[in-house]
């Protein structure tokens, strides 16, 4: 479970987050929306203790942020966006089993976990192979595989389907939603309604580091008076410009 309590960031005299508070429970996915710079991926680096708070804090699975920081990584799992930072020369195994005893795990158990996600993201052909000429999508699947190894109860998740074609982008998907079933509390973090509509028991709009709204998708749509995610995005986000 993750509990964010009036969480800031600041950047100088940018308010990257500003005052934030929501919960993800066990076997929730939560997404978060927002324009690019609007404080999402800030969000995430802060919760996964990349980033230290300016002000407020959270507690993950009821370790503090700011106070139990290692143990707090102990209990997630992060994958973010763009570069997915393998090494090449590695097939996809060791890149994975190397994360994977840096989270305390023996190599059986690394090699047992590999396996068993290879086998769910239908990786088994390529598992052993170096990384260095993998496709994009192959290489976003070892991403999600190095950031869950070691089977953590949270895991962020900022836009993992990006760059994938139709078919791995669902195999992502239906991953994701096995995660939930496994009682993980999980953010999830896409540009992509359509996507999010399909995995998220809710969502929170977020603009320029506050949170417009928050619920769940129908609960939304009834408040608004409309069945258009994207149509009541872009009038929150745009009437909130307009203050």
């Amino acid at each position: 479970m993750i509990a964010v309590k009036n969480l800031s960031k600041s950047f100088k005299k940018i308010r990257a987050v500003d005052s934030i508070n929501f919960e993800v429970n066990d076997g929730e996915i939560v997404g978060l929306l927002g324009e690019n710079g609007a404080g999402k991926t800030t969000t995430l680096r802060v919760l996964a203790t990349m980033l230290k708070p300016t002000e407020g804090t959270a507690m993950v699975n009821g370790y503090d942020i700011n106070k139990e920081p290692e143990t707090v990584r102990g209990e997630i799992g992060i994958l973010f966006g763009g570069e997915v930072g393998l090494y090449d020369r590695l097939t996809a195994r060791e890149n994975i089993r190397y994360f994977a005893e840096l989270n305390g795990m023996s190599r059986r158990e690394a090699d047992e976990s590999i396996d068993k996600l290879s086998q769910s993201l239908e990786m088994d052909k390529y598992i052993d192979k170096k990384v260095g000429k993998f496709s994009r999508g192959m290489k976003q699947k070892v991403a999600i595989v190095r950031s869950i190894v070691h089977n953590p109860s949270v895991i962020l998740f900022d836009e993992p389907t990006a760059g994938l074609d139709v078919t791995a982008a669902r195999i992502v998907q239906e991953f994701i939603l096995k995660c939930k079933n496994e009682k993980k509390a999980i953010i999830f973090s896409s540009h992509t309604m359509s996507e999010v509509e399909k995995l998220c028991n809710k969502i929170i709009i977020i603009h320029k580091g506050k949170i417009l709204e928050e619920g769940t998708i129908k609960n939304i749509k009834l408040k608004y008076k409309s069945e258009d995610m994207e149509e009541i995005f872009m009038n929150l986000v745009g009437g909130n410009d307009e203050k």
